[in-house]
């Protein structure tokens, strides 16, 4: 399976916090042999490490301002430059925006690669409340969703016996608004992607595996995008 232009193949993960995209790229970049790409983890790297990158976003985040587009993405040029050209990479959440796709765009074409696909996770509003503000978590980093994999006894961490946390953004309320954002946010980056014919959209409302299937369905070979079916009306 070959990327845009003899490359290794290039698959984008879009979607809204708590649709599982962190999980479902994880198993599918160790599944193909993928290098599993999300910014967050190279910003965090570049930090601990001290690179010339991750002192430059350091000095905008002591700062308290976001880190610019273009630091994130010379990150993700480094990254790509020390990876074997023939290696498919899933990028998770990135790009969030048009102007970060088109960035990505220029840096793949450096390397004589291209997006192949770009896979939209969808569910519905009620669905992403309910998993996100059912997250709790202990202070040693167990989390638990009192929904779907409760503690043992209510409100206490299994493993050390310490309360629960249950985070201010995972407040039903606060859910919601994280989520108007993001729609507001990526819908033009949905747009560009669907004009492009890479979109191809997965039903995230399942559990881990038929979400899975569904998204190794929609990765599929270059050439044919399908498109599965989404409950999604949030």
């Amino acid at each position: 399976m070959s990327g845009t232009n003899g490359g290794g193949r290039v698959v984008v993960l879009l979607g809204s916090p708590g649709v599982g995209k962190g999980t479902q790229g994880v198993r599918l970049g160790r599944d193909l042999g993928w290098a599993h790409v999300s910014t967050g983890d190279l910003l965090r790297a570049a930090l601990t490490a001290g690179t010339p990158l991750g002192l430059e976003a350091r000095r905008y985040m002591d700062a308290g301002r976001l880190v610019p587009d273009d630091v994130i993405v010379d990150l993700v040029r480094e990254h790509l430059a020390a990876m074997p050209a023939d290696r498919g990479v899933v990028f998770d959440g990135f790009p969030r925006t048009v102007p970060q796709a088109e960035a990505l765009d220029d840096v793949l074409a450096e390397a004589g690669r291209g997006v192949d696909r770009v896979c939209l996770l969808e569910a519905a509003e009620e669905v992403l409340v309910k998993r996100i503000s059912g997250r709790r978590s202990s202070p040693g980093g167990r989390v638990y969703n009192i929904h779907f994999d409760p503690p043992r006894r209510d409100g206490f961490c299994d493993e050390t016996g310490e309360a629960l946390i249950h985070r201010a953004d995972d407040h039903p309320e606060t859910v919601r608004t994280r989520l108007a954002v993001y729609r507001e946010a990526t819908a033009p980056l949905v747009g560009y992607y669907r004009a492009k014919g890479l979109l191809a959209r997965v039903d995230g409302e399942g559990d881990i595996e038929q979400v899975y299937a569904s998204l190794r369905t929609a990765v599929g070979e270059r050439g044919s995008v399908p498109a599965t079916p989404s409950r999604a009306r949030g």
